[in-house]
C-alpha cells in the first residue's frame, strides 16, 4: 500500500513538473524588444488598441487635399498611386480589417475603399487575360491571406493569398510612411503580391522570405510561369535595418520568353535617440537603391543594340527625418531619381493619354493619344519633397508636404488636363485636341492620417 501511494505521488509530481515546464516555454518572438516605430514603412504605434486573444483589429483613414500648381482643368493627378484628384478633398483610402489567430492558424483581411481602390488596380494588365474582371473582384482587398504559424526557431509562417510586397521600402498605408507622395522608386514598384509566401525567422534579428506569386503586382499571370522572389531583413540592433527584395518572372503579356529581374535594397539608420527631449528627440535616414532589367523577345537588358534596345530600371531615393518635442513633431526631406528605358515600369498616364485597354472594347486603348511605352522609349525622372508632421498621439498624423517632380518627357498633367477641352468626359474631343502633358509639376499636399 505504501509503495502504491509512493508511486502515485512520484507520478503526480512528475506530471506537475512536466506541466510547469511546458507552461514555462515561451514562444520566441522575432525582433522582440526592438523599437521599430521610427522606421520608414513601419507601424509607428507603440501598442495596438483593438486587440484581444484571437483578433487584432485595424481601422485606417487617409484623407487629403492636394493642390497642383499646374492646375489641370480636369483635376486629374497623373503618375501617382497615392493621389487621384487635384484641388479637391479626397478619401484616398479607408481600411477596415484585422489579423486573426487560433492555435497556429492565422489570417488577415483588410478592406479598402476610396480612390486607391481604382488607382492601383488599373495598372494591372494581367486582368485582360481571360474572364471574371479580376480588377473588380480584388480592388477592395489590399491584403487577404490565410496561413499557419510553426513554432520553430523564432517562427515560420506559411501564407497564401494577397500580401504586401514592400519593394521600394515604403508601406502601402500612408500612415506608416515618412513622406506622402512616394518617390519614383516606390511608386513604380509593386504594392502587393498574389500567391504563396513563406516567412522564416531563424534568429531574433533575421527574417528570410520566399515567394511564389502570380507576377509583378498582378492579380493573374501573364504567361505560364509564375514569379519567384524573396526578402532578407536583418536588424543587428533597433537602430539599424538592412533589407533586400529580389524578383524573377515573365511579366510581358504574350511574351513568355521575356524575363524580368529586379533587386530592391534599403538601409535605415537611426543615429540619434532621446525620446524625452523637448528639442530634437530623434533623427534617422532612409535610403534605397534598385536595379533590374528585362531581356528576350526584342529587348536586351543593359546591353541593347540595333533592333534589340536596352530595357532596364535604375533608381535611388534618400530621406532624412528629424523628430522634435518627444517625437510629437517631425520634419522630413529627401527625394529620388529613376531611369527606365522601355518604360516597362512607368505608371501610365490616365484619361485620353492612357495606353491601357478600353474596358468597353479591350482591343483598343482608352486614350486616342496613348502614352508610348515601346522598347527603346526613354524615360527618366527625379523628385524632391519636404514635409512637416504633427503627431499628438500614436493614432493621428497631420501632414503638410511640398513635392517637386520632373520627367525627361511630357508626362504630368498640365493646365489643359488629360480628359477633354472642358475637363469633362461628357465633352466630345475635337480633332485637333490632345492631352496636355508637361515635364514638371509642383504640388502641395495636406493629409490627415488616422489609425487605431
Amino acid at each position: 500500500m505504501k509503495k502504491t501511494l509512493l508511486a502515485s505521488l512520484v507520478l503526480i509530481t512528475s506530471l506537475n513538473s512536466f506541466s510547469q515546464t511546458k507552461d514555462s516555454i515561451k514562444e520566441k518572438i522575432p525582433f522582440e524588444g526592438m523599437d521599430q516605430t521610427w522606421q520608414n514603412g513601419s507601424d509607428r504605434r507603440t501598442s495596438p488598441v483593438l486587440t484581444s486573444k484571437y483578433v487584432t483589429g485595424s481601422v485606417m483613414v487617409d484623407a487629403n487635399y492636394t493642390h497642383s500648381f499646374n492646375n489641370p482643368n480636369d483635376n486629374t493627378v497623373v503618375g501617382s498611386t497615392a493621389l487621384a484628384r487635384n484641388n479637391e478633398m479626397q478619401v484616398s483610402s479607408a481600411n477596415l480589417g484585422g489579423e486573426f489567430n487560433y492555435e497556429g492558424a492565422r489570417g488577415k483581411i483588410m478592406l479598402q475603399f476610396g480612390t486607391r481602390s481604382t488607382v492601383v488596380p488599373r495598372n494591372d494588365l494581367s486582368v485582360y487575360k481571360g474572364q471574371y474582371q479580376l480588377d473588380n473582384v480584388y480592388r477592395y482587398l489590399p491584403e487577404a491571406y490565410a496561413g499557419y504559424h510553426f513554432n520553430k526557431w523564432y517562427g515560420i509562417n506559411v501564407d497564401a493569398g494577397m500580401f504586401m510586397s514592400y519593394l521600394g521600402l515604403n508601406s502601402y498605408y500612408q500612415v506608416e510612411n515618412w513622406e506622402y507622395q512616394a518617390s519614383f522608386t516606390s511608386d513604380n514598384t509593386p504594392w502587393f503580391f498574389n500567391g504563396l509566401r513563406v516567412q522564416m525567422f531563424p534568429t531574433q534579428k533575421l527574417k528570410v522570405e520566399a515567394w511564389i506569386i502570380n507576377g509583378w503586382q498582378s492579380y493573374g499571370k501573364y504567361n505560364s510561369m509564375p514569379g519567384f522572389g524573396g526578402n532578407i531583413t536583418w536588424c543587428p540592433n533597433e537602430a539599424v535595418k538592412l533589407l533586400s527584395n529580389d524578383y524573377y518572372g515573365t511579366d510581358a503579356a504574350g511574351l513568355p520568353k521575356r524575363i524580368r529581374f529586379h533587386s530592391d535594397n534599403s538601409l535605415l539608420v537611426r543615429y540619434f535617440n532621446d525620446p524625452k527631449a523637448t528639442g530634437i528627440s530623434r533623427t534617422a535616414i532612409s535610403s534605397t537603391f534598385d536595379f533590374g532589367f528585362e531581356s528576350g523577345e526584342g529587348v536586351n537588358g543593359f546591353n541593347g543594340k540595333g533592333d534589340t534596345p536596352s530595357q532596364y530600371f535604375l533608381s535611388a531615393m534618400f530621406y532624412h527625418r528629424m523628430w522634435f518635442n518627444k517625437n510629437q513633431f517631425a520634419w522630413t526631406f529627401g527625394g529620388g531619381w529613376m531611369t527606365n528605358p522601355g518604360r516597362y515600369l512607368v505608371l501610365y498616364p490616365s484619361g485620353d493619354a492612357s495606353p491601357l485597354p478600353n474596358p468597353n472594347n479591350p482591343t483598343q486603348t482608352i486614350g486616342t493619344h496613348p502614352f508610348s511605352a515601346n522598347p527603346g522609349d526613354k524615360f527618366s525622372g527625379y523628385d524632391c519633397s519636404t514635409n512637416f508632421d504633427w503627431m499628438p498621439n500614436q493614432s493621428i498624423t497631420f501632414r503638410i508636404e511640398f513635392v517637386h517632380r520632373q520627367a525627361s518627357v511630357p508626362y504630368f498633367a498640365g493646365s489643359g488636363g488629360v480628359t477633354s477641352p472642358t475637363g469633362y468626359t461628357t465633352t466630345p474631343l475635337p480633332a485637333d485636341w490632345k492631352p496636355d502633358l508637361v515635364k514638371m509639376e509642383n504640388r502641395l499636399i495636406f493629409a490627415l492620417l488616422f489609425r487605431i
